[in-house]
């Protein structure tokens, strides 16, 4: 049932409803994994990694709601439910525990890799059916990939 009716062509809907609710697994995942991390980070960086965590945090919650919000404007039910976010999120699992500074910072770097990598195809895969949808993506995608700069920074 759609209670919502979508501007977009059928075809073009199905496009755009998979990257967006692939895009909201993802930052839904990234939230958590970095708050995760951010809870069980320790080392002499620890303060900075722990408040550097928190931006990812806050970028990942405002970008996901603002994907939400976007299939739901085109008609598409968002799906942030745990499961559907453990069955499609395309980011490693993070180990349990203390994790010292460092490896908080390789597991971020990884993280967010992996994100940027499907925010990219997004991106790609959008640009015809939705140049809406597509400028949201080229957005979060330079945002993720400026955090994605600052992680790398830390170890290098």
């Amino acid at each position: 049932m759609y209670v919502v009716k979508s501007p977009l062509a059928e075809g073009d809907l199905k496009t755009v409803s998979g990257a967006l609710q692939g895009a909201l697994v993802d930052l839904v995942d990234l939230s958590l994994v970095a708050k995760q991390i951010h809870w069980n980070v320790v080392g002499p960086r620890f303060r900075s990694v722990h408040l550097q965590l928190d931006e990812v945090v806050d970028s990942a919650r405002t970008h996901m709601d603002s994907v939400a919000e976007r299939a739901s404007a085109l008609g598409v039910p968002p799906d942030g439910r745990a499961g559907t976010v453990a069955a499609g999120s395309g980011i490693k699992t993070t180990p349990a525990g203390w994790i010292k500074d460092t490896d908080a910072v390789g597991a971020m770097v990884d993280a967010l890799g992996s994100v940027i990598v499907r925010m990219r195809e997004r991106v790609e895969a959008t640009g015809e059916p939705d140049p809406v949808s597509q400028d949201m993506f080229i957005g979060i995608t330079a945002d993720l990939e400026k955090h994605h700069w600052m992680f790398q920074a830390e170890n290098a």
